[in-house]
């Protein structure tokens, strides 16, 4: 059993994936979101609000803050330059933190998660246990925080858990 591990199951959050318009000019973008975008699989932060780069021209928005109508708030900054869609209920995350945080997670990603390769800011769309996740290192305690769609998000636990015994 793993001995510096903590598992915990995020709630009160928003997120929202944003995804550019092919015009749009990414500095502009920037501004009304009021966050830097992050270039590539990097997250980037201002105030409460945490961009999470998951593709070229595509973020997750991701606040510690719950809001009803965050996404359409969003929508209403960005405007015509990128299209905004709520996602609060459809993913669940999953924060893993402490030294086997590295340990269980590298038994089911193929990443390389050394803290040369991947470290505090850094973003993985990956699989685990054949499961969909969306990976980001927040420190480097590590801590690490994993989105997975909700409806597998039992299934990903399971994993988490039967491969934390084994650690």
């Amino acid at each position: 059993m793993a001995e510096d591990l903590s598992i915990s199951t995020r709630s009160g959050f928003s997120l929202a994936t944003i995804m550019a318009r092919k015009s749009s000019d990414p500095e502009a973008l920037s501004r009304k979101i009021g966050v830097p975008l992050p270039s590539g699989p990097r997250t980037s932060k201002a105030g409460s609000l945490m961009l999470i780069g998951t593709g070229p021209g595509v973020w997750l928005a991701f606040s510690d803050k719950p809001a009803i109508d965050s996404a359409e708030q969003l929508q209403a900054r960005v405007g015509a330059l990128a299209s905004v869609s709520d996602q609060s209920s459809a993913y669940s995350v999953l924060r893993l933190a402490g030294h086997d945080a590295r340990r269980l997670l590298q038994r089911g990603v193929a990443i390389d998660l050394h803290p040369s390769q991947f470290g505090p800011g850094q973003v993985a769309t990956s699989m685990i246990a054949h499961i969909g996740v969306i990976l980001w290192q927040v420190d480097d305690l590590p801590t690490y925080e994993i989105a997975t769609f909700r409806s597998f998000a039992e299934s990903f636990r399971h994993w988490v858990d039967v491969t934390e015994r084994a650690l």
